[in-house]
């Protein structure tokens, strides 16, 4: 008895270190929990209790608890002292003890929901009707022109919007607003507006150009049938299509103004080829053909009109855009990075087919060729491409390509750069991202920040929109670098001096930065300390994306679209398939809702069939 007596006063002298760790913490950053919005106090310091809790190694302690039957403190993120507090009065009582009745938690059980709910509906908008988690969609160019694609994309469940400024111009993400308002008022629903500003990425630049050619592919099956033609736009210069298409050819405009549906356009293609395109359909400002076979077709290409006759029969390509050559790389091939920004070439070889001169390309940050350390890996295209420094000079770094795919891997213009194991001090806004903050401000409901790595990053955007007289504007960081996760903490507590606010899990580039192997215990990690801050997370990156492009998801993917319900927004890719994925997920987060809300999981009744007849058959 005396044994069991020692061992219940232990258990409460480490729960009364936990929290008095917990409450110095608070008092020695009282001046930084000052600085925060007065609607975020309150989480702020209960963040600073969780960091404190997790500051020491307790699982020796809730394996205890656990055995007598109390809470292992496994789910007292958002409320640290309540849950401390709630075990320590259930000792007390097995002790016999009168538990402390002064210095009750600001923040009860019940509290903790209650902030996380309010800061979700001010970030996002109000609650769903049938699902808790919010449903964002990253807007393609052609949304800009299809009204009718957003109006239905949020009446099967969009509730938020993403423009990303790194993509389309100005005028596209306004006409992208405007239909987003107006499929608001039809439809009488809620939709945010996010853009993301493109901050300092680090991209490969650009490469020699190409032929002025354009291949045009109809569509097989897996045994190499056709079983649709390519969708070819003919029209005159700058006229674009309605819908999405697979080519364009530009051409006079009084020459496509004469043709009419079942016309058929003969031309031989660069490979000296005979092709026929068939129009298909009238369309404002040009017609849509079809081509059932492979071309290659460039400027000054030569079409014929066949099966009728007109003043004008022949008609020429006019200019079409250069072709991009992309770098093809292997194992064990050395590349060089150019501190130039000047176009990219391949790899030159002698007469016995060895390599002269390495292939290279410029990067858009030269900047960092101070910051980087031969040994240090390098990514490229979000890691389909690793290597290692192999050399660093002033204005050129050589690197050896570690791994690649079986037959290379290509590497094009405005990719990715990832730089892991460097701390490269990108830490300000960039001229385009204040530029594109002064326009966009106009029209948007959130500001998310790219790369966000670290404070002084966070202060130049608050400082930006105060100037811009953009207080309503929301801030959301997104983590999607080591130094960013690193600094997640003190990311958190800068972020909260303006409300409402959020974080988004970038996992794409996170998964780089961090390694593979270690998303799934990061992305834990960010949840868990948002948790404790009551700050709403949206989970993106690739979440059902083989049903968004491909109409058909994987396994694996409807398991992470499960497990994307403990987030408060996921976020899904464009595609043509999109509809499909915003439906699909929108019952998927529903149904699992039923199951699991945060890290708790929610015991309702069984509902598979079988199950539930054996305890019917045996009660």
């Amino acid at each position: 008895m005396q044994k069991n007596i020692e061992q219940l006063q232990e258990i409460v002298a480490q729960l009364d270190a936990l929290e008095n760790g917990a409450r110095q913490l608070e008092e020695k950053l009282m001046p930084q929990v000052n600085q925060v919005q007065p609607a975020f106090k309150d989480s702020t310091i209960n963040l600073l209790h969780y960091l404190a809790l997790r500051h020491h190694d307790i699982r020796g302690l809730q394996e205890q608890l656990a055995r007598l039957g109390l809470s292992s403190l496994g789910r007292s993120e958002g409320h640290v002292l309540a849950n401390l507090q709630a075990v320590r009065e259930q000792l007390c009582c097995a002790l016999q003890q009168e538990a402390p009745a002064d210095n009750k938690p600001k923040i009860s059980f019940d509290d903790s929901a209650a902030l996380l709910k309010k800061h979700t509906e001010d970030l996002l908008g109000p609650t769903v009707a049938d699902r808790n988690s919010r449903i964002m969609v990253t807007f393609s160019t052609e949304l800009a022109t299809d009204y009718d694609l957003v109006r239905q994309m949020m009446a099967a469940g969009m509730n938020c919007a993403r423009i990303n400024c790194a993509h389309d111009y100005k005028s596209v993400w306004v006409k992208m607003v405007q239909n987003i308002r107006l499929a608001e008022q039809e439809l009488g629903l809620s939709c945010k507006v996010l853009f993301d500003l493109m901050g300092p990425k680090l991209r490969t630049g650009p490469l020699r150009p190409g032929p002025k050619l354009v291949e045009v592919h109809p569509y097989r099956d897996e045994l190499g049938q056709v079983i649709a033609p390519a969708k070819v736009w003919l029209a005159a210069p700058g006229v674009t299509p309605p819908f999405k298409v697979d080519a364009i050819l530009p051409l006079a405009a009084d020459w496509v103004n004469q043709l009419g549906e079942g016309d058929q356009l003969q031309f031989k293609d660069t490979r000296q080829r005979k092709r026929t395109l068939y129009v298909a359909s009238r369309e404002a400002g040009g017609v849509v053909a079809h081509l059932f076979k492979t071309s290659y077709i460039s400027t000054g290409t030569r079409l014929k009109l066949k099966n009728r006759q007109v003043p004008n029969l022949t008609a020429e390509v006019e200019e079409l855009p250069e072709l991009e050559v992309p770098l093809l790389l292997k194992k064990d091939d050395l590349l060089v990075i150019r501190k130039e920004l000047v176009p990219g070439e391949p790899a030159q070889l002698n007469e016995e087919g060895q390599v002269a001169q390495p292939a290279f390309i410029s990067c858009t940050l030269p900047e960092v060729f101070t910051q980087v350390k031969v040994g240090q890996p390098i990514l490229f295209d979000d890691g389909k491409i690793e290597a290692e420094i192999a050399e660093v000079n002033k204005n050129s770094l050589l690197v050896k390509i570690t791994s690649a795919g079986n037959n290379g891997s290509t590497l094009r213009a405005d990719k990715g750069i990832n730089l892991p194991d460097s701390n490269l001090g990108l830490n300000k806004l960039t001229d385009k991202d204040r530029q594109d903050l002064a326009f966009v401000v106009k029209y948007a409901d959130i500001i998310n920040l790219s790369f966000a790595n670290h404070p002084d990053m966070v202060e130049a955007l608050q400082e930006e929109l105060r100037k811009l007289r953009a207080g309503h504007v929301a801030i959301m960081l997104k983590i999607e670098t080591k130094e960013g996760f690193r600094n997640l903490p003190h990311l958190l507590l800068t972020v909260m001096r303006s409300y409402p606010a959020g974080i988004m899990i970038a996992r794409g580039d996170l998964a780089v930065e961090c390694g593979w192997q270690r998303l799934a215990e990061v992305q834990e990690e960010i949840l868990w300390l948002c948790e404790a801050a009551h700050l709403p997370v949206v989970w993106a990156t690739q979440v059902l994306e083989s049903l968004a492009k491909k109409g058909r998801p994987s396994r694996a993917e409807i398991t992470d679209a499960a497990m994307a319900q403990r987030a408060d927004c996921v976020m899904l890719n464009k595609g043509p398939y999109i509809l499909e994925a915003i439906r699909m997920l929108d019952g998927i987060l529903q149904r699992m809702q039923e199951h699991q809300y945060k890290k708790v999981s929610m015991l309702r009744s069984l509902q598979v069939s079988e199950i539930g007849h054996f305890y019917e058959e045996n009660s």
